[in-house]
């Protein structure tokens, strides 16, 4: 979810349509290929979100399982629009990142009728704003009254951003916040901060949302947000194209099957995108290795 605008506002007009060329892969195997003993298709064409987190980290870790299953997978990069384009048409199989029922709603209206929902595997994707786990407060009526404890200020992320947009037009004012106006600049000089707040023991406020890997490498709690401002949570859905339940029925069991609580998945993202150094964007090995200590959750997923 790096620089991401979290509230999704692309036009589906001009975007799509540029899109759809984009995102039509090379080779594209949707509605043909080899089966599996067990019914599938042998290769999977996987959509994923550009700077989406969440879903990259989901994205790999059922790779790697298909992949020891005998599945081909075939991640395409492409941004939100020219996935539901994309996986409406045919030249996608799958994706795993889709957040209703606010974010992507739109994308559902234009596109559901060719599409698949195979359920939510997370039922806990939210926006917040959030502190250091031992601040003195636990909730946003709380903040006005402690503004100098938090530098009289709240560390945003990228000014476009739906969430910035968000406290901007509606927490600050409806929890009296003008006292600490919304610094904002990009989500790594945001967790930049966090870092450097953490390590020097000093309290700090920053917007934020999960599944994020700060919730599982820094010691943060969301405030509490009794008059809804952030919205309520939302689940992430795996959707596959039309045909999904029939080209892959065996998959398809297994998403609907999948669930993947934000603590896990936290851990997943922090071990790809904080704690280890990559070769480009090639995640394997770190995925492998996060397998290897999770086997028993990774077990109930190849069962």
């Amino acid at each position: 979810m790096k620089k991401r605008t979290i509230i999704a506002s692309l036009a589906l007009g001009a975007s799509a349509a540029l899109g759809l060329a984009a995102c039509s892969p090379p080779g594209s195997s949707s509605g043909s290929g080899d089966a599996l003993d067990n019914g599938d298709r042998d290769t999977l064409e996987l959509a994923v979100f550009n700077g989406w987190d969440e879903g990259i980290a989901a994205s790999w870790l059922w790779k790697e399982i298909l992949e020891d299953e005998g599945y081909t997978v075939n991640m395409r990069m492409a941004d939100v629009a020219p996935v539901y384009v994309g996986l409406s048409g045919g030249d996608y199989d799958l994706v795993l990142d889709t957040w209703l029922p606010t974010t992507h709603a739109e994308y559902i209206d234009e596109y559901g009728d060719d599409l698949t929902d195979l359920g939510a595997w997370n039922e806990d994707a939210k926006l917040a704003v959030a502190v250091n786990e031992d601040a003195p407060i636990d909730s946003l009526e709380e903040l006005a009254d402690n503004a100098d404890l938090f530098g009289e200020r709240i560390v945003g992320i990228e000014p476009g951003a739906g969430l910035t947009s968000a406290v901007q037009d509606a927490t600050i004012p409806t929890y009296g916040l003008e006292a600490l106006p919304l610094q904002t600049s990009s989500t790594a000089a945001m967790l930049t901060e966090l870092k450097a707040a953490t390590d020097a023991g000093e309290d700090i406020a920053v917007t934020l949302w999960s599944p994020h890997w700060a919730y599982d490498a820094f010691p943060i709690k969301d405030l509490a947000d009794p008059e809804g401002t952030l919205g309520d949570a939302e689940g992430i859905h795996s959707f596959g194209g039309a045909t999904f339940t029939e080209d892959f029925p065996d998959l398809s069991e297994r998403l609907q099957d999948f669930t993947m609580d934000t603590a896990t998945l936290s851990s997943l993202e922090n071990a790809m995108f904080n704690d280890a150094e990559v070769d480009g964007d090639d995640y394997s090995e770190v995925v492998r290795a996060w397998m290897d200590e999770n086997q028993d959750y990774v077990d109930g997923l190849t069962s």
